[in-house]
This record gives C-alpha cells, structure tokens and sequence, in this order.
C-alpha cells in the first residue's frame, strides 16, 4: 500500500535508557559541532516509561557521562543505598545472612540509587525534546525496510484500526514509513525486530546462545516504621528449589518498597509456575517481615536478556545497530543493565555522529568502528570480567555457582584464565512431564499472594480487543498436540498474565485459548515455548501495560 514516509538522519526503536541515551548524546554532539542533525525515537508504549519494567538499583556511571549536571537537571534519584543484606534462603522459614566477605563485590551496592527507571525515561526523554529530538510515543515498529542492496533503511509503524480477520474498520490508518541513514534498535530483551536482524545478517554466529531470566516486580506500600530507605536486600536458594535466580526487595522512598523474583528461563520441570513461584516467596520471613499489613500498587512482569558477554552478538549491521537489552548487555553479576544499556547508546552516538559529520555520508554502512570504540570502553572490560557469573550458576548451581563468582570476582577481578560456557538453549531444557513432579502451590491469600488477573489488573495493561492476535502460532495444532501431549502446555504457567489456557472447545476437544488483551510484553513465550512455535509481533500501538512508575 502507499504510506506516508519521514526522512531522518536517525531512527531509534525504543525509548527506554539505550535509545534516549543515543537520542541526547548524539544531540549534545551536534550542538556542540554546529550541525543540525534529525532524530527521532519511536515508542510502542503509550507514553515514554509506560513499558519499563526495572528492579531497580541503579549505576550512575553512565549517567554521569551524558548529564554530568543531572542532580541539577533534576533527575529523578532520590534514595541512595545505605545498606546491603543479602540472604540465602534454605526453606519457606529458615534464611542464612552473608557476610560481605562471602559475596561477589559485584553485588555490592555503596554509591548507587534506589530508582523508578520508568520515571529516569520520563526525565531522559524530556532532555531529549529539549536538545530537539521528536519522540513518537504509541507507535510500535513493526517491521523494517531495506534498501536494494540489504542494508536497513528504516522501519514501518504498524497499522492502527485492524480488526481481528485482518479486514481494515472505519478507524484505519496505515502505519508510516520512517526512513532514516541509520537506525538504531533499543527494543529491550529479546526484541521483536532485534531477534530478525539477528537472524537475517548471522549477528550471533559463533556465539554463547542468549539465556533469559523472567523478571517480576511488585510496589508495596508498607508500614512507615518497617520502612529503612535505602535497605537493599537481596536473597538466593528457596523458593527456586528446581531452578536458579534470585530475590530482592529494596527501601525506596514514600514508605514504599520494590519486590520481585528473577528467575532463568533455563528450567527443566514444565509443572514450574515462575509466578506461583514470586507469590509464595512473598510469604518467607525475610520478605513477610516488611510487606506484612502494606498494601500492594503496582505489579509488572519482563523477560531479561542475561547471557552476558559470551552471548553479545556483533551489534553492527549494514545500516543501523543494536543496542542495549536488545542485544544483551545486561551485567547479571551486578543484576543491573541499566548503566549498560545507557552507555552502549553513547557508544552509539559518539559512532553514528562521526559517520555523520562526514560530507559524502550518505548511510548504510556496517559501522563496524562501533566494535572497535566498544572494545575500548569500560562497558566491554565490565562485561568481559563478568563472563562466567552466569555460565557458573548453570553448570555449578546456587551454592557452588556463587562460590566460584566469590574467589572470581573478589580474587580474580573476573580475570580468572577459564571462561565458562552454557551453549544450551533455554527452550530445549524442559523435560516430559511425567518425569517430574508437581509443585504444590498454596492457594493465595489474597494479604501477601495473588492470582494472576487481580495482578494484570494493576499492571494498568490494555490492548484493543478487535486486533489480530500479535501472539502468532507458527502452526496451530501444536500446542495440542506436542506442547500438552509432552509438556502439560507449559504456556498455561510460565505465562505470567495468565494469557494463555487449555479449554474444552465446543466440540468438547482440547484447545488453546490465548487471552492477547492480557498480555504484558514480557516476550517469555517467545522465549520458552520448547518448540518455538511462538512468534511475538507487536500490536497496535499503546497496548500494553501501562505502569506509572516503574
């Protein structure tokens, strides 16, 4: 069909820390030279911060970098950590604190700042209208384009006014071409046109497979005199009995507290529920002590691409980068990708700006030189010294896995001379069903645990029912006939918004029900589906979730 087009110098997908973090520097950088420059972000969710989903304790190094004045600028961090407690949990009772000796320095917390990444995106992005870049909040990329010779030439918004059969309602609007010398694809863990780059120019060829970790996160209000401001507490062992991560609950400011799971998608036992798993960790003392008469606000849920270093693909491609979660700079050692994230997109700017002070630059070149300023940048050293952070949990386990990350990290400086490898991919570990066991789950009680509905409900999560599903089966039958036959149709739990569900149909047979309107875009079916028979696609813009402050 005929679309409208824009031309930019350059396009970036997403608006969270790696793509407004380009957006600004590279800003800066043409202010500063007396060029003009046209950039733009484009934003799926309905308004910047809506689709961030963050712990989170946050690294100001980056920052530091990019707005050397941002207390001045106003930047919302207000709670520096005071304290770290970090627990092993042997059952739902009993807990064992660490000394700080025993733990990995990585998880060490002194300087940095309990924060709402959706509010620092808010902030960000406000810095960014100011330098002059346009931001286009609601509209989801869809698709890319490409120019004769296969390199990007920028992306299509998705069309808006579809109805479920595909047929175009009153409302249509076809989505715009947003053309631009470079694009820059910050989408987040496991995004939706990342994963299709990845594929189409072999960007992860030779590497690690990415390994993910499922990411919930819950706000309580709690009871002032429980609350400590700046406590972070962070917890390994129960309840991941059969799987590795990790807890955490941190001190924020107002009397409230930030509480979630983080648990690898690399588990074998298809009865798991990662969601029943969260709920009933609420109910161990060390978290119980805290939430115990609070109210909870808000509740989210996201997928984290945390494979590290040894699962980096080559982040240049002819005509654009990949930047971020997208690619998979997340520092699982530390448990943070924010200030990563955040400097790859400087990276990225210092790369796209010298490109494009060049007279005869007319894009779609393989920035390959970005390989080259990343090398030599503090975010490969941190990376690279963390390689075997993950790779040991999975081969070693928690208490194993964490004593060789304590004499690597706190001995070593993460120099020790063996990387450590996990080259299974996470969809592929999931066994028969009936060679495991069934968890029991106590029933939630409605004061510390909770079904999924009542959660989705406070994930302020909407999507316009009359769209195609943008949960596509690759083939229908399926989930039938492989994924419950084999699996018990895992989807049914490691779902964590109870998408979707094994009904009886009207002809009294087995089928699968995805319930879309819910969905949360934590991208785990995408993810974990054991025979990849999940492809998430973006729907109409503004779906989603909605969280305030996140």
């Amino acid at each position: 069909m005929e679309r409208e087009s824009m031309e930019f110098d350059v396009v970036i997908v997403g608006a969270g820390p790696a793509g407004l973090s380009t957006a600004c520097h590279l800003m800066q950088l043409a202010k500063q030279a007396g060029q003009e420059l046209l950039v733009c972000v484009v934003e799926k969710g309905s308004e910047v911060g809506a689709h961030i989903l963050s712990g989170a304790v946050f690294e100001t190094r980056a920052l530091d970098e990019l707005f050397p004045d941002w207390q001045e600028r106003g930047a919302p961090l207000n709670t520096k950590v005071t304290e770290d407690h970090i627990y092993l949990l042997k059952d739902g009772q009993k807990a064992t604190k660490l000394p700080n000796l025993i733990v990995p320095k990585t998880m060490h917390n002194h300087g940095n700042y309990i924060v709402s990444m959706g509010n620092i995106c808010r902030w960000l992005a406000a810095q960014a209208e100011e330098l002059g870049v346009e931001i286009f909040p609601g509209f989801a990329a869809s698709d890319i384009l490409y120019n004769e010779d296969g390199s990007v030439a920028g992306i299509i918004t998705g069309d808006m006014g579809i109805d479920v059969k595909g047929d175009a309602k009153d409302s249509f609007m076809p989505g715009m071409e947003l053309r631009a010398k470079y694009t820059v694809f910050a989408e987040g863990g496991r995004g939706h046109l990342g994963k299709q780059l990845i594929r189409q120019f072999a960007l992860d060829k030779g590497k690690s497979p990415q390994h993910y970790g499922l990411g919930f996160k819950e706000i309580w209000d709690i009871d002032p005199a429980k609350h400590q401001e700046g406590l972070v507490v962070h917890s390994a062992g129960w309840p991941l009995t059969e799987s590795s991560g990790g807890a955490y609950l941190y001190h924020a400011e107002n009397n409230q507290v930030l509480v979630g799971l983080i648990m690898d998608l690399n588990y074998s036992n298809p009865h798991l529920s990662p969601y029943d798993e969260f709920q009933r960790l609420k109910h161990h003392p060390i978290f119980k002590q805290y939430l115990e008469g609070g109210k909870r606000v808000t509740y989210g849920a996201r997928a984290i691409a945390k494979g590290g270093f040894n699962s980096l693909p080559k982040m240049t491609f002819p005509g654009g980068l990949l930047l971020g979660c997208d690619a998979g700079t997340l520092n699982f050692a530390k448990i943070k990708g924010n200030h990563t994230a955040m400097k790859s997109g400087l990276i990225a700017a210092q790369t796209l700006f010298s490109e494009l002070s060049q007279v005869e630059s007319i894009g779609g070149k393989d920035l390959t030189v970005f390989t080259k300023n990343f090398q030599q940048s503090w975010l490969y050293k941190e990376l690279f010294t963390s390689r075997n952070f993950g790779p040991a949990i999975h081969k070693f386990g928690t208490f194993w896995g964490g004593a060789f990350n304590t004499l690597e990290q706190n001995i070593f400086g993460g120099n020790l001379f063996v990387t450590l490898r996990d080259e299974h991919k996470d969809h592929e570990q999931l066994k028969l069903a009936t060679d495991c066991t069934k968890p029991v789950y106590p029933k939630p009680d409605g004061i510390l645990s909770f079904d999924k509905l009542s959660s989705v409900f406070l994930s302020n999560t909407n999507h316009e029912e009359d769209q195609p599903c943008h949960l596509q089966l690759i083939d229908t039958a399926v989930p039938i006939v492989i994924n419950l036959a084999k699996y018990n149709e895992p989807a049914q739990r490691y779902c964590p918004a109870g998408v979707y569900e094994i009904i009886d149909n009207a002809k009294g047979e087995k089928a699968l029900q995805i319930n879309a309107q819910n969905c949360v875009h934590c991208k785990t079916c995408d993810i974990k589906d054991p025979t990849q028979n999940i492809n998430w696609v973006v729907p109409e813009g503004a779906g989603g979730p909605n969280y305030p402050n996140m």
